[in-house]
Formats: structure tokens, C-alpha cells, sequence
């Protein structure tokens, strides 16, 4: 192991250039894109299972229905605790853990053999999910300054952006190519995570002072960039960290306009290939098939993911309000048409790629802002609080836009509902004022 990651405590840290600190922490934002990119495998697997736990365990779609939703809270709850726990465990170690146990829970859940035996573990599952994302964004933050957070989170939510693809990718060699049963969607694909997990862990260090290392000025010489935390705050304490965090109004306006704008995110990824797939749809020129129209859709919201924030740090001086609300506002526009426009196949693929470019990018902005206005020391906490807020947005509003389906019987419906979403956080980032 080269010096430079010595961690003794009897050793001196090792002052580095800034050429080799660029590398180091290239090398940590790559690692924790690395592990990211294969957690989807984890979790966004289940729908391609449900045709075979249908006819195998004869569950209606009701109740899988339910037992996505369970998951679903059960994430937003492990991210309030999780993003916590990164802060006083470190994000190295908890990023590692989550991925080993969703891999032993996923390979638990592939032996249900009733509705029980299924939501339990896939409950778990989503709990130690949410360890990865808040743990991984820690990590980023104490390598990254202020000044370049997001550059940093843009490469970090586009892995996770290329996570849903590789998630459909995976499951469909699974199904569809190795003509598997559903029992091994949740044993092969989580294979990748577990690698990921434990390259993460191998290749990463959770900060410069972990890694035994002094880093250039440079490092530190944006740092008054960040929102000055409460005096006096005891970091070292979860309590602490909690009070701080949720009594900064910014973060309840950052977790507010993060569940609007996931609200519209999960509705598009959710609904919109119901409405390709359905009746509704009018298969255009050059006899595409829909299924590849929808996939331009998290090509779209990865590509976006990887511009935003880059955006925000490079024509608005890392500042994260203006690029979402821009961002949202397009993205509704961008719903609008799709509902009201009359689109072929090439311009149905052209506008979901925007769609998904402009309601997904802001993310990269949002967890920017978690370390923004609460420093390094509880970017976890802050992480994990702003991710509970998305997905308990989130949750909420798939059923609504399932009852207005069920009572119209039009799927075009969940594009309208999508726009407002979007404009609703754009309203709500502009009180951000970051």
C-alpha cells in the first residue's frame, strides 16, 4: 500500500501537490461512482419480477403493488437514520455494509414463498438501500470543495442515473435472454453490487485526514463558500447533528423542493411506459417499437444529472436555485408537450430525452446543496434528511396518479400532473435562495 494512505496515528500527514490530490480525489469521486452504479440492482429490479411471483405465488397486483410501497418508505426511513449514521461511522464503511446486506437480502427475498416472506425482507432491503447514497455523497464532500461540489455531484447522480439502466439491462438478460425464473432477478444483478461494495471500500478513504494525507490551500480556500453551521454544534453527536440540520429552514425548502421534483421523476419513470406501452399511444413512423422510445427517457436523466450541476458551479457560481428552477421549468414544458403535442415516434423519443434531461439534472444541484449549507461534518445527516423528503413525496404521489388513471382510464394524464410537479419545485427552490 503506498505511503500516501498510511492512517496511523503516530505518523505525521503527508503534504501532497496539487496534481496529486486532483488524483486522489478523482480517484474517490470514481469509486464511489462505481458502487452507485450497481445499487439499482438492488432495488429497482422488482417490476421485472412480477409477472413471475403472479403466476408462481399467486399475488394480485395489488398487493405487490403494496409491497413496493412498503420498500419504498422503508428507504425514506433508512435514509433519515443512514445519512446520520455516514456522519458518525464513517461513509466508507456504511456504503460497503449496505451493499453486502441488500445482497443477502435480495437473495432472501428470491426465497419467498408468500406475500409475508416477501415484504419483510424486501422491507429490510430498502432500509440498508438508503445506506448508499447518503454514505457515498459524504465521502465526495470531504474530497471535493465548495466550489467544485457540483462537478462532483453531477458525475456522482449521472452513475446513478446509469444504475436504472443497467438495473433494465440486467433484468431483461435475466428474464428475457437466460429465460431465468423471477427468483433469480434478485440473486444474479445484485452480484455487480457486491463488487461494487467491496471495490469501494478497498480503493476509497473517507477523507484527506483518513488517508494520512495534507491537502493543497487550494482545498480549503473556497471553504467560506459553506453556510456557517450554529456555534457551538457538537458534530460528534447524532442529537446534534439532527437539531442542526432540521432547524435550518433552507433544508426543509431544499427537502420540499427535492419531493416535487422526485414526485415528477418517479411519475415519469413509473407511468410513462404504461402510456408508450397502452392504447393511448400512436406508434409513429419507421416502426419503432415503444419499448425503445421509453429508453430514452433515464438516458435522458442521466445526461441531464451530469450537466446540472456542472451548470450551477460554472455560470452561476455555485449557486444551486437558479439551475433547478430553471431546470423544473423547462422540465414542465417538456411534460406539457408531451401531453399536448401530436408526437411521432422520433419526436415522442426527442421530448422524453428532454424530459428526462430537465426533471432529473436539479439532483445533481440538490445533494450539492446538502454540504452547502451545512458543512462537511453532517453532509451525511443532511443527505439523508433532504432523501427522506423525496421519497416521502414520492410515495405519496404514486398513488394519487394511479387513482386519476384508474378514474379516467388515461394514462396521457400523468403528464400534466408531472408539470406541476415540476413547477411546484421550482416555486419551492426559489425560496432557497443558495
Amino acid at each position: 500500500m503506498s505511503n500516501t494512505f498510511q492512517t496511523s496515528s503516530d505518523l505525521d500527514a503527508i503534504a501532497v501537490s496539487e496534481q496529486k490530490f486532483a488524483r486522489l480525489k478523482w480517484r474517490m469521486l470514481l469509486a464511489a461512482m462505481f458502487c452507485y452504479l450497481f445499487f439499482y440492482t438492488g432495488r429497482q429490479t422488482f417490476g421485472f419480477a412480477i409477472p413471475g411471483i403472479q403466476a408462481d405465488l399467486g399475488l394480485s397486483k395489488t398487493t405487490l403493488g403494496a409491497i413496493s410501497g412498503v420498500m419504498l418508505w422503508s428507504y425514506a426511513l433508512g435514509q433519515m437514520v443512514n445519512g446520520n449514521l455516514a456522519d458518525k461511522w464513517g461513509g466508507r464503511r456504511l456504503m460497503t455494509a449496505g451493499a453486502v446486506l441488500s445482497t443477502i437480502f435480495n437473495w432472501c427475498t428470491s426465497f419467498a414463498v408468500g406475500p409475508k416472506t416477501l415484504v419483510l425482507p424486501w422491507a429490510a432491503n430498502g432500509f440498508v438501500q438508503a445506506a448508499g447514497w447518503p454514505s457515498g455523497g459524504r465521502v465526495i464532500s470531504n474530497w471535493w470543495g465548495p466550489h467544485e461540489r457540483g462537478k462532483s455531484f453531477s458525475f456522482y447522480t449521472f452513475a446513478a442515473g446509469m444504475a436504472s439502466v443497467l438495473a433494465f439491462i440486467t433484468s431483461t438478460l435475466v428474464v428475457d435472454t437466460f429465460k431465468l425464473d423471477w427468483q433469480w432477478i434478485f440473486r444474479i444483478p445484485v452480484l455487480l453490487m457486491l463488487v461494487g461494495g467491496i471495490v469501494f471500500f478497498l480503493v476509497s478513504r473517507e477523507s484527506p485526514q483518513a488517508a494520512g494525507i495534507t491537502p493543497p490551500p487550494s482545498h480549503t480556500a473556497h471553504d467560506g463558500l459553506d453556510e456557517p453551521s450554529m456555534e457551538g454544534v457538537d458534530t460528534e453527536r447524532s442529537l446534534s447533528r439532527y437539531k442542526t440540520v432540521l432547524r435550518n429552514p433552507k433544508i426543509w425548502s431544499t427537502g420540499i423542493a427535492i419531493g416535487f421534483q422526485n414526485a415528477a421523476r418517479y411519475g415519469l419513470l413509473i407511468w410513462v411506459p404504461v402510456y408508450f406501452l397502452g392504447a393511448d399511444w400512436k406508434q409513429g413512423e419507421g416502426g419503432i417499437s415503444p419499448l425503445w422510445i421509453t429508453v430514452a427517457l433515464p438516458v435522458g436523466m442521466a445526461v441531464g444529472a451530469l450537466t446540472n450541476g456542472q451548470v450551477s458551479d460554472r455560470f452561476f457560481g455555485s449557486r444551486r436555485d437558479r439551475p433547478i428552477m430553471l431546470f423544473m421549468l423547462a422540465g414542465a414544458v417538456c411534460a406539457l408537450t408531451l401531453w399536448l403535442g401530436n408526437l411521432g415516434t422520433y419526436g415522442g423519443i426527442a421530448v422524453l430525452f428532454l424530459a428526462g434531461f430537465f426533471v432529473y439534472g436539479p439532483q445533481a444541484s440538490f445533494w450539492a446543496l446538502c454540504p452547502d449549507l451545512v458543512g462537511k461534518k453532517m453532509a451525511g445527516t443532511a443527505t439523508g434528511v433532504v432523501n427522506c423528503f423525496s421519497y416521502i413525496f414520492a410515495g405519496a404521489a404514486e398513488p394519487l396518479v394511479g387513482h386519476v388513471i384508474d378514474g379516467t382510464h388515461d394514462t396521457s394524464l400523468v403528464f400534466p400532473i408531472v408539470a406541476s410537479s415540476c413547477v411546484l419545485s421550482a416555486l419551492v427552490a426559489f425560496t432557497i435562495r443558495r
